[in-house]
């Protein structure tokens, strides 16, 4: 049984009846798939998970062709410039641009009819069970599960029931984002194929066109307040609202609030990812955050792992065992990494703007190709491959 069906749940259900044969349902407490989020730059383990589950030419189908970041001043005078090129050369060209709610599309797509999969129900009680777990769920139903996988993200319902309330597992990182999609013909048209970002301090916004004719804005700031606003679409013309060139008219075309995707900026910490027979996957315990920009990737290696390992232990818990000991190292490594760049997401100052821009300058020569490379893809560890096949 899976609660959560957002990429770490959907990867793992596919992985599990596709390739292990066994019996899945995913619970999903929304009423329907999330249509809000923002274009992710998808590579790493996740990607090579990706390839290996067959899911690969559905996301390149569903990608978007990127030249480059541009960085925008309030008159619309580009003040930098990346060429995307310079992150995928040190890739090999295993880089994708994707909409969130798209790569869940494609997961989705790809899940056999056999799998159960209920949107508007969750879990109300978890209580282990002569065979593995049982599950009361929201609408008085009962279910009995040899293996309960909370995938249910940052505020995962699972991971409060079984391994504590959110404050103990959540480390806020001092910033909020939002994500949402607008109609404006004009806007559109300006941006083509690139992503323009506003080159200020303190509030950054971010815009690119998409395939059908809307414009998906992506927004962070910086913020010591871990709590959600009760209106996001207020909040966000509150915060923005001094910003110049397109920003005006993007606040203007906002969306209602239940068509925004807002939340804080953090990471998770726990002492352990498995209690008995209920082990957490994906942002419920390995949220490394979008300033380490490789969170969906992760959670799809992750639930590649996980699956793997359950493939070749003899009992659950072994499994699960394994699971951790194995990706666990990668997540710290990523969460570090994150949290030494968390000072350079959103710049402070006018200072740290001309630092960023020293730093693209920079990134544009080829001799920085290489350090752009270990940036993206962290400390070099065993492959996907390599920690799939490693025995519990």
């Amino acid at each position: 049984m899976i609660c959560g069906a957002g990429i770490a749940g959907l990867s793992l259900a596919g992985r599990l009846h596709n390739v292990l044969g066994w019996d899945v349902v995913v619970l999903e407490k929304a009423p329907r798939p999330r249509t809000e989020g923002y274009m992710i730059d998808f590579f790493g383990p996740g990607y090579d998970a990706a390839e290996a589950m067959g899911v690969l030419p559905w996301l390149e189908e569903l990608s978007y062709p990127v030249s480059e970041t541009a960085f925008m001043d309030e008159y619309g005078r580009c003040r930098a410039r990346l060429g995307y090129d310079r992150f995928a050369r040190p890739l090999n060209g295993r880089l994708l641009s994707i909409m969130r709610p798209d790569l869940e599309l494609a997961l989705r797509e790809r899940l056999s009819f056999a799998v159960g999969l209920r949107f508007g129900v969750g879990p109300a009680r978890i209580a282990p069970s002569t065979y593995g777990i049982r599950v009361t769920l929201t609408d008085g139903s009962v279910l009995d599960a040899d293996l309960l996988v909370g995938a249910d993200g940052l505020h995962s319902t699972v991971r409060a029931m079984v391994f504590g309330e959110e404050q103990r597992c959540v480390r806020h990182l001092g910033y909020h984002t939002a994500a949402f999609t607008f109609d404006d013909p004009r806007v559109h048209a300006e941006l083509g194929d690139r992503f323009c970002l506003t080159d200020t301090t303190e509030r950054q916004m971010g815009l690119y066109a998409l395939r059908d004719g809307t414009v998906a804005a992506f927004a962070a700031h910086r913020s010591t307040d871990p709590r959600r606003p009760e209106d996001a679409r207020a909040a966000l013309r509150h915060e923005y609202g001094s910003l110049g060139w397109l920003v005006p008219q993007v606040l203007a075309a906002c969306p209602p609030s239940s068509r925004i995707y807002y939340d804080q900026v953090a990471q998770t910490a726990l002492p352990t990812w498995s209690q008995g027979r209920v082990v957490l996957v994906g942002d419920a315990c390995q949220a490394v955050s979008l300033l380490a920009g490789q969170g969906a990737s992760l959670a799809v290696a992750g639930a590649y792992v996980l699956a793997d390992q359950l493939a070749g232990a003899r009992r659950v818990e072994d499994a699960l065992h394994g699971y951790e000991r194995l990706w666990r190292p990668v997540i710290r490594d990523r969460q570090r990494t994150a949290r030494r760049a968390a000072r350079w997401f959103v710049p402070a100052s006018a200072r740290q703007l001309r630092v960023r821009h020293a730093a693209l300058r920079f990134a544009g020569m080829p001799v920085a190709s290489r350090l752009v490379g270990t940036s993206l893809a962290g400390k070099r560890r065993p492959s996907l491959c390599q920690l799939a096949a490693m025995s519990v």
